[in-house]
């Protein structure tokens, strides 16, 4: 009797649960929604957070409010995201670094699987191979057949230790078989100068900050780091037109918190799907070098960042990268 009283209340209390989770999503949203963005303000990350958040706001009928919180990488920010309540009302701007590299180079307070709800794949940005005008290579090949013949006296420049910046560069390095030794900067714009004076011999940077370089006639672009050729910058080759299968992009995504219902998830991927789609919103994402994502579901963006985040962790351990 005890056993059938205990059941009849367990019932109950599920059948509580999932009435109260229906009747959240389904007033969903009744209150501004707070957007974790774990980088500084006017980034490019943080200007992609705010075009797209105010196109979701509009398909939502609410206000999405952009809460920087930067530090360790991107680790500050979705600390706070993985801890928020799984209401819907705390959500996280992630990208390549935070939920793909930082796992393989960083001991986190969080499982970048378990502690959070994948909702969004939202966009990617490519970034390309540049060297000196100066540089005898003209085209991948050349660089790397150059690069062959002077083993260990070339260089490239990266944003820092365990960055998407060097990984990139040490995926081309891996698979195209050249000794090229690494010169960390504190940030890519600090590398340009030394590039442009030949200091440098190549540097993986971002569309918009290396192609006015590349139009102004100081430096030469190589390749683009996508499979296909970029819109943004159609003229250049992808390198995997020289080393097949080479990717190297920077995805964006949203994520909430663990245990968020499947009837938000939903409401907050269309939103972000319908944004997407808005010809101001693509005008935009254009200019700070992202290319909108194709509408897909929380689960294809949950099995993209598990390969990608395997592609990494695979470089960092072979490669021995660390971020100090």
């Amino acid at each position: 009797m005890k056993r059938l009283q205990f059941l009849q209340v367990l019932a109950a209390a599920l059948f509580g649960l999932a009435a109260s989770s229906a009747s959240l999503a389904q007033g969903y949203p009744n209150k501004p929604i707070r957007l974790i963005v774990p980088f500084p303000a006017a980034g490019a990350t943080d200007l992609f957070a705010r075009t797209l958040g105010q196109k979701m706001g509009d398909k939502l009928g609410t206000t999405l409010v952009v809460d920087n919180k930067p530090g360790a990488g991107g680790a500050i920010g979705s600390d706070q995201a993985a801890k928020a309540a799984p209401d819907g009302y705390t959500i996280l701007l992630a990208t390549t670094s935070t939920h793909a590299i930082g796992p393989a180079i960083s001991k986190l307070p969080y499982d970048t699987v378990r502690d959070f709800t994948p909702i969004a794949h939202v966009g990617d940005a490519a970034s390309i191979m540049l060297v000196p005008v100066n540089s005898p290579a003209k085209t991948v090949r050349e660089w790397i057949d150059y690069a062959k013949k002077n083993p260990g006296k070339l260089n490239y420049a990266s944003s820092g230790n365990g960055t998407i910046v060097q990984l990139t560069a040490e995926l081309f390095k891996a698979q195209a078989g050249v000794f090229v030794t690494h010169i960390p900067y504190k940030g890519t714009a600090l590398a340009i100068p030394d590039l442009i004076s030949g200091k440098v011999d190549v540097l993986f940077d971002s569309l918009p900050t290396g192609m006015p370089h590349v139009r102004d006639g100081r430096l030469r672009a190589l390749g683009v780091t996508s499979l296909k050729r970029s819109p943004l910058a159609p003229e250049l080759p992808p390198i995997a037109d020289t080393l097949p299968g080479y990717e190297s992009n920077t995805w964006f995504g949203f994520y909430g918190p663990k245990n968020l219902p499947a009837d938000i998830v939903a409401k907050i991927n269309k939103a972000a799907n319908d944004a997407l789609a808005d010809p101001e919103v693509k005008e935009k994402l254009a200019r700070l070098g992202i290319e909108p994502a194709m509408p897909g579901t929380p689960d294809q963006f949950a099995k993209m960042v598990s390969t990608d985040a395997a592609k990494w962790k695979k470089i960092v351990v072979d490669r021995k990268i660390t971020n100090e």
